[in-house]
């Protein structure tokens, strides 16, 4: 589609609106992103979900990003798969690392659509991007229902003819309503935490207890700084981990939940972005691998084989 498709006026136009009773989410192809989340009052006020935004210019942190075939940091674009190794591009503003996959600046096709639901979809060339030869089918559902709230599955497939490391993470920041999210009560039931340095993980794993970032009872964020990555879910009976963030007064909760293909989770509370978004919203990042997992392979990173697919869910209530 050429330039038309990164154009400020054709990202805006093509926005998709899903639309359930009093619930609306707004998404794009461009990059199959998630723009925002929100619901109606009874008394007309919006609440919103999931903060957003629209065009290609006013996004901040990521906001809504899908990020395949891999999410976080790969240290200096570097890492080696089956005996080879590979340089990627280093587009991270904050040090010499890759960051966040490819998918996200790609225009996705719009295979399916009704007024609740939406589902892109996009390939990778071998050839498209240097330090990854490697060729890839990608899809990601968006749905809304009365029930379930916002749900998106993901779906990514190897379609080349050698084993390829993929990986995949989304990016959405969600808000119960209030300034700030200090005086905001979390539940995060993860028992272990990465240690980083830099922005990269050092290689230790430590457990929660005893540290600022145990939330395995719910209790008030505060003060605390979140740029981590966390591991070791403990799951309800259906598989799923769940993230509860509530208003201090109860009167507003929202649930992120993740099914078993997401191991890991990155809470970001924005500290270092423009006040207008500094610990606004809390971003609650599901992944099915950790921070230059292709550096670690052992945190989550699928080898897929030719046409073998790695798929995975996610939602919030």
């Amino acid at each position: 589609m050429g330039n038309e498709t990164v154009s400020e006026k054709s990202v805006e136009s093509d926005e998709i609106l899903l639309t359930v009773d009093r619930r609306q989410v707004r998404v794009s192809p461009f990059g199959a992103s998630l723009r925002g989340f929100h619901e109606t009052g009874e008394d007309g006020k919006v609440h919103p979900i999931v903060t957003g935004y629209s065009g290609t210019t006013n996004k901040v942190g990521g906001q809504g990003d899908v990020l395949i075939p891999f999410p976080g940091r790969i240290r200096d674009g570097r890492y080696s798969f089956d005996g080879n190794d590979y340089a990627l591009e280093r587009n991270d503003k904050d040090g010499p690392n890759a960051i966040h996959g490819f998918l996200r600046t790609k225009h996705w096709e719009t295979t399916e659509r009704t007024d609740d639901m939406v589902r892109f979809s996009v390939t990778l060339g071998p050839e498209e991007r240097p330090g990854y030869p490697f060729a890839l089918m990608a899809t990601v559902r968006y749905s809304l229902t009365p029930e379930e709230g916002l749900t998106c599955a993901f779906k990514v497939t190897n379609t080349g003819d050698r084993r390829a490391p993929v990986a995949a993470g989304f990016h959405p920041y969600f808000t119960v309503g209030t300034e700030t999210i200090d005086d905001n009560l979390l539940y995060l039931p993860f028992e272990s935490y990465l240690e980083f340095e830099n922005l990269l993980p050092t290689g230790e794993v430590s457990g929660v207890g005893g540290t600022s970032f145990d939330f395995r009872s719910p209790r008030p964020i505060g003060t605390t700084v979140f740029n981590t990555c966390f591991a070791d879910p403990v799951r309800d009976t259906d598989g799923f981990a769940r993230v509860r963030l509530s208003s201090a007064d109860g009167g507003r909760t929202i649930t992120v939940r993740m099914d078993e293909a997401f191991g890991y989770v990155v809470l970001y509370s924005g500290d270092p972005l423009p006040e207008t978004h500094r610990r606004r919203s809390l971003a609650i990042e599901p992944m099915t691998c950790a921070s230059d997992g292709f550096n670690r392979p052992e945190w989550g990173l699928a080898r897929l084989e030719p046409g073998e697919t790695l798929t995975g869910v996610w939602g919030v209530l």
